[in-house]
């Protein structure tokens, strides 16, 4: 937090940016060959940022047939992993340098706190990137145990041409955690960011090729998901695509798979995630803030949001109190302003949806504690943290992922019913557990059905920790940790025979 600027040197680097706007196709920027645009507002203000290059079918090809060329080539697939590492580290030095630019490029675009961007997404993006980097001159192959007349060895090769498809919540960040591992491997990348967010990534690519990254390596598309997405999901040339999502979106790249080529795909999508507090949780100031950051950091935007909260009860009363304290610190208003803890939704189409939720909850018995109305600042697209008490199993707003600052309060009669709640979701991506009892903490951190469950805190794990959901929530992987290479790496067999034989002198 200390390298924040003030609201003035911000709005100063505002003012001077340069939006890009078309795609980075072979090392350039290229504008949609059917020259078709679409404009990209700033969602916090209404503004016009920008006209985004809409690719279509044919930029795709293009993409791809470059992607191919290049990974055919050698000129980044067959090079020596420590030199791409030693490109990648430059690459993030180069995200370094031009860090203020890029923390207010991605806040313009999203709406996303400033302080946030600079603070929490640009440096995880870097920390990934470059631990991703190092990681590549330090996965080894293997040999299987045989006998002495052979020998197999066990080797990882990269796959190809990757596809990494990338929602709008977290645009920098989600590049880093796909493109990361995907080009340490070896592979050609495609990028595909989601429409509302593209252009942090193509700084990011642009960046890049600075870098050393040679030209057809690193693509960033722009364009619709219908188009675009569906594109890469049914190109028979690309053979991984990493998708993060909503789970409906999901199952359309399992369709194009299978339509197409049985490219590899990996899911990363939804959650309703619970934070359950049984009745031994002690320390209640710190679980109340961890239960607010977990539900109303990035304004809900969050696919792991802990957007339930069940507690038992003996000590729903007094948590729900400091819950309540916690909130008010924070403040929701101008992206721009550092001392703001929450800014826009992503679109007024996304607003609507979630106040469409707020009034859901209302109409369906739920009590609202906290918020619950718009707020008259900027483009009007500012939804405060709300607070519903005394939901019930079968509310819409206990049942659907929200993706905005809405937090649904569950009390429980036991800690056996709140973990029966807390698995009563079609999702499992993510679980926060609060106990001062560890066997009861780790008994309900087994019992509960996600892909990662959080002890006495809210969280995701770092990047050394493979993350994915079960369920709707996931699907064919994970990213993060040595577990995303998989994504990217075809395994083959070697085997070598070693015994003496005679040519056989006719074939001879």
């Amino acid at each position: 937090m200390s390298d924040l600027l003030t609201r003035e040197e911000y709005d100063a680097i505002a003012k001077e940016i340069s939006c890009p706007s078309n795609s980075w196709i072979n090392g350039k920027y290229t504008g949609a060959r059917s020259g078709k645009t679409y404009e990209n507002f700033n969602p916090a203000t209404g503004e016009k940022l920008c006209d985004i290059a809409a690719c279509e079918t044919e930029d795709v090809d293009y993409a791809v047939k470059k992607s191919r060329q290049a990974f055919a080539s050698g000129s980044w697939s067959r090079r020596h992993p420590s030199e791409r590492k030693e490109v990648m580290i430059k690459w993030v030095k180069l995200l370094k340098r031009n860090r203020y630019e890029l923390a207010v490029l991605e806040s313009l675009d999203s709406g996303k706190p400033v302080c946030d961007c600079a603070s929490i997404d640009l440096e995880e993006t870097m920390h990934c990137l470059a631990w991703y980097a190092e990681a590549a001159d330090k996965i080894y192959d293997k040999i299987a145990p045989t006998q002495d007349d052979a020998m197999g060895l066990i080797v990882r090769e990269p796959v190809g041409v990757a596809a990494c498809v990338l929602p709008w919540n977290f645009p920098m960040l989600m590049l880093a955690w796909k493109a990361g591992p995907a080009l340490a491997a070896g592979n050609s990348v495609i990028v595909k960011p989601a429409g509302q967010t593209s252009m942090t990534a193509l700084r990011l690519a642009e960046l890049a090729i600075e870098a050393g990254i040679p030209a057809g390596v690193f693509h960033v598309i722009t364009g619709g998901g219908a188009v675009v997405g569906k594109a890469l999901g049914e190109h028979p040339d690309i053979d991984t695509l990493s998708f993060t999502g909503s789970t409906e979106v999901g199952r359309l790249f399992l369709k194009y798979s299978a339509d197409s080529n049985l490219k590899k795909v990996t899911l990363e999508l939804g959650g309703k995630n619970p934070a359950v507090v049984l009745s031994d949780a002690e320390h209640l100031d710190a679980v109340a803030e961890h239960v607010v950051n977990a539900c109303f950091w990035n304004m809900g935007q969050n696919c792991t949001s802990n957007s339930r909260l069940i507690v038992h009860k003996d000590v729903k009363d007094e948590l729900l109190e400091k819950v309540l304290i916690k909130v008010r610190e924070w403040r929701t208003g101008d992206p721009l302003e550092p001392s703001n803890r929450l800014g826009s939704m992503v679109s007024k189409a996304h607003f609507d949806m979630v106040m469409g939720y707020i009034k859901k909850g209302k109409a369906e018995g739920a009590t609202l504690v906290h918020g619950g109305e718009a707020l008259n600042v900027g483009s009007g697209c500012f939804i405060p943290p709300t607070i519903f008490d005394n939901v019930t199993r079968e509310m819409t707003i206990a049942v659907d992922e929200i993706f905005g600052p809405v937090l649904a309060v569950m009390t429980a009669g036991s800690n056996e019913e709140a973990l029966q709640l807390a698995n009563e979701t079609c999702y499992g991506l993510q679980a926060s557990i609060f106990s001062s009892n560890v066997r009861n903490a780790l008994r309900g951190a087994k019992e509960l059905q996600a892909g990662t469950v959080t002890v006495n805190c809210y969280g995701e794990g770092d990047i050394s920790t493979p993350f994915g959901g079960m369920k709707h929530s996931g699907f064919g992987g994970r990213d993060n940790g040595l577990e995303a290479f998989d994504q990217y790496l075809e395994t083959k067999t070697i085997w070598v025979d070693l015994s003496e034989y005679e040519v056989d002198a006719e074939l001879g």
